[in-house]
């Protein structure tokens, strides 16, 4: 089995949508439906994932801090070290109503779950 190489360099936000999330043994999670961009910092707040198939129920999406994730170069995929039952337990939302990402505190709670700091900090 070969390496995985990582990277951290610059990509356009069309090249991560539709990108495959695996865990750290390969195992297919699901996929990035959107990037959210802070407009004042320009930084990438979240990665919006779906992980429908993988968790056994309807399509659910799922802000994930950017930070959470390892683009890996060898496999064009994003690596995603978080337990099944800690993504089966994650705030979710319904893909016909987002919340409202401007609240500070629904902000604070994706990061603190995620055990990120905030971007913003």
């Amino acid at each position: 089995m070969s390496q995985l190489q990582f990277s951290s360099s610059p990509v356009k936000a069309s090249s991560i949508i539709g990108t495959n999330v695996v865990n750290p043994k390969g195992d297919s999670l699901g996929d990035i439906k959107e990037l959210v961009i802070d407009p004042n910092t320009g930084r990438v707040a979240y990665a919006v994932v779906s992980f429908g198939g993988f968790l056994g129920m309807g399509e659910k999406l799922f802000a994930i801090p950017f930070s959470t994730f390892k683009y890996s170069v060898t496999k064009n995929q994003y690596v995603l070290d978080v337990s099944k039952e800690r993504l089966k337990a994650a705030p979710g939302f319904d893909p016909d109503h987002w919340p409202s990402m401007a609240d500070e505190q629904w902000n604070r709670d994706v990061y603190k779950y995620y055990e990120r700091p905030p971007y913003w900090e």
